[in-house]
């Protein structure tokens, strides 16, 4: 299937491993050219030098904290100086350290909200009027299964992501009419190092073995088995191309058969 990505420009938000890596390197494969984002200078560097001598496409890397307003300022910039267009946009950011609600604080709450939801609303605003110039863009929120189905153990998660897909769906609504798509995808137990980190969060919380809280997890995915970043990331790159002319306002899970909700 021929995707039309070819010469499209996606900015990529944590990009620099797990999910956000395995999208942009999926994206690339499509053709697309990549402007990619993280706080981690070397993995950002190695990532972009991979994508462009495997599959010639420029990759631009740009460090940034996306918490932080001129920070992102910066990277739409750099990528409108660099390809002078941006057509795809990949909301991604990692999640806040899995705790129950009584362990927040309130400043857990401040950085969760803003690194969920505050840091793609901004991005969202100040791509916009460059995709609605060429009647034309993709809009890609990740998100968690947890919007679906909540996670024990990750109420700032559960509560900022849910937020997003608010937004997400009201938006999609209000930019359609200028070709403008927005989606969201939800991840289930994709093997990444987040979700690492939720399992032995799990294991701690429960006095139980991480290898017990992945077999019991598995048991729970009609597949048997985690996800890989590549499987999820193959997802994501349709809905950013022209193949998802018509899917607008979706929440889609990538979960192997987990979640269980009708809708």
């Amino acid at each position: 299937m021929e995707l039309g990505l070819t010469g499209r420009v996606a900015i990529v938000a944590g990009a620099s491993k797990g999910l956000g890596r395995s999208i942009a390197i999926g994206l690339a494969r499509e053709g697309a050219n990549v402007a990619i984002c993280a706080r981690s200078q070397d993995s950002l560097t190695s990532t972009a030098k991979f994508i462009q001598e495997t599959y010639s496409v420029a990759a631009l890397p740009i460090v940034a904290d996306l918490r932080n307003h001129a920070d992102i300022d910066r990277v739409v910039d750099g990528t409108v100086n660099r390809f002078n267009r941006i057509d795809i946009l990949l909301n991604n950011a990692g999640g806040p350290a899995p705790k129950t609600f009584e362990e927040s604080t309130g400043e857990d709450w401040e950085k969760a909200i803003g690194l969920n939801f505050f840091s793609g609303v901004r991005l969202i605003q100040r791509v916009l009027p460059h995709m609605k110039s060429r009647s034309w863009g993709r809009i890609v929120n990740i998100l968690s299964s947890g919007v679906k189905q909540p996670i024990d153990g990750l109420v700032q998660s559960n509560a900022a992501r849910a937020a997003m897909a608010g937004a997400a769906k009201t938006l999609a609504r209000e930019v359609a009419v200028h070709g403008i798509l927005v989606n969201n995808i939800c991840p289930g137990r994709i093997q990444t190092e987040r979700v690492n980190e939720v399992d032995a969060a799990t294991a701690r919380r429960k006095g139980v073995t991480v290898e017990e809280v992945r077999r019991e997890s598995c048991r729970e995915i009609p597949m048997g088995r985690y996800g890989q970043p590549e499987e999820f990331a193959n997802a994501v790159v349709f809905l950013a191309s022209e193949c998802a002319s018509y899917i607008t306002g979706s929440t889609l899970q990538i979960d192997g058969g987990f979640i269980r909700s009708l809708w």
